[in-house]
């Protein structure tokens, strides 16, 4: 290998790349505070960009049904209401969507919580009650437990003083909690916004971009990164309509599961785990905790049969219908589906989870097509 200029700069890159990545490896918790640091700062273009990705998988049917119902009546000012009209259609829809399963939802915990502040005492006096008898049972065999004395006036005056002592901090959480909140509202809000002007001039910013790349690029890279931007986005098109069908598969056979054994609450509990299922593998887990939670307050033995249910469930979801669908929307087998999971969420948490299999298909593919690749020159060259 000669020693030129061009191959001088190709080994300072490499050494800098190993550099960098040796450092990475070390520093995990570094890189990603760094990471999140970054998405805080842009968390509203990055919000409007997943929300405008998301909307426009929708707004690309809803657009394609308006021009075949209106395929005769074409003029210029239907093509001109077309993408508003389409896209209000869409962010309608899904804003109707978000907002069912709030009304659905919300109303029933705030039900259930005061319904478990209300009975309280009574469990309070039950296991009390319970303790008693089991100690009296084992006193009979000479067995000795330590006395329990459950005052609830004691225990109220030492809740006062606990919220007394930390008054100072739970003000601060409170507050803490209240800017979160809002912070996350005004970003929604501001990344809403942007969304909406990024799908009302999709075409246009494409464009622009496209012209930037050939002005500062060779034509073959160019050609290289529009190749995998269009295998980006076909993947993670894929992976969202795959993960909203196997969320609706899960919540329905949910509703019928519970339907069919006679559980309370089987609608909303059946919702919420299909709304958290949308995080691949284990969401449903998640909705699950709140549906024991519910079922608790109800009856305790369907509370633990309904447990079962989900095990047996969530079992059927992730060895076969999981994989399967999710397999056949982005072309990645059912095993690197679930490492890219636990990697993802181990290294970023949930936005880890959720973005791991797309981002783990697409070097899947990349990695299968120079694979391909180096085979077919290998076999150019055995051939030769």
């Amino acid at each position: 290998m000669e020693l030129n200029r061009q191959t001088m700069k190709k080994l300072l890159s490499l050494l800098c790349f190993g550099i960098v990545l040796y450092w990475a490896l070390y520093h995990p918790h570094d890189v990603r505070d760094a990471v999140m640091r970054v998405f805080a700062v842009f968390s509203p273009l990055i919000f409007g960009l997943c929300f405008a990705f998301v909307v426009n998988i929708l707004l690309k049917a809803v657009e394609n049904l308006w021009n075949r119902l209106l395929r005769k009546k074409q003029n210029v000012w239907i093509d001109k209401c077309r993408r508003p009209v389409c896209l209000v259609i869409c962010i309608t829809v899904i804003l109707g969507v978000l907002l069912v399963l709030l009304v659905i939802i919300i109303p029933q915990l705030k039900r259930t919580v005061q319904s478990v502040v209300v009975m309280l005492p009574q469990y309070a006096q039950y296991l009390e009650e319970q303790w008693l008898k089991l100690t009296d049972l084992l006193a009979a065999q000479s067995i000795q437990l330590p006395q329990s004395d459950l005052d609830p006036n004691e225990i109220g005056r030492m809740a006062g003083q606990f919220l007394t002592a930390s008054g100072h901090s739970v003000f601060n959480r409170t507050v803490d909690i209240t800017t979160s909140i809002f912070s996350g509202v005004l970003n929604a809000v501001l990344g809403l916004v942007f969304a909406i002007y990024i799908l009302l001039q999709k075409e246009k910013l494409c464009g622009q971009l496209k012209k930037l790349l050939y002005a500062f690029l060779p034509g073959e890279k160019v050609v290289a990164i529009l190749d995998i931007t269009d295998l980006i986005n076909k993947t993670f098109t894929n992976f969202v309509t795959g993960q909203i069908t196997e969320a609706v598969i899960i919540g329905v056979l949910c509703w019928a599961g519970m339907s069919l054994f006679a559980m309370p609450y089987a609608a909303m509990i059946s919702a919420l785990v299909g709304f958290t299922a949308l995080i691949p593998m284990f969401g449903a887990f998640i909705g699950t905790a709140v549906g024991v939670f519910l079922i608790l307050t109800v009856d305790p033995v369907k509370a633990f049969w309904f447990i079962i249910f989900i095990i047996v469930l969530q079992q059927i979801e992730g060895n076969l219908i999981y994989p399967r669908v999710m397999g056949q929307s982005i072309g990645l087998p059912g095993l690197w589906i679930l490492v890219a999971v636990m990697v993802g969420g181990g290294a970023f948490g949930l936005w880890g989870m959720i973005l791991g299999v797309p981002l783990a298909a697409v070097l899947y593919t990349l990695l299968r097509r120079a694979v391909q690749r180096r085979l077919d020159h290998t076999d150019a060259d055995g051939y030769a």
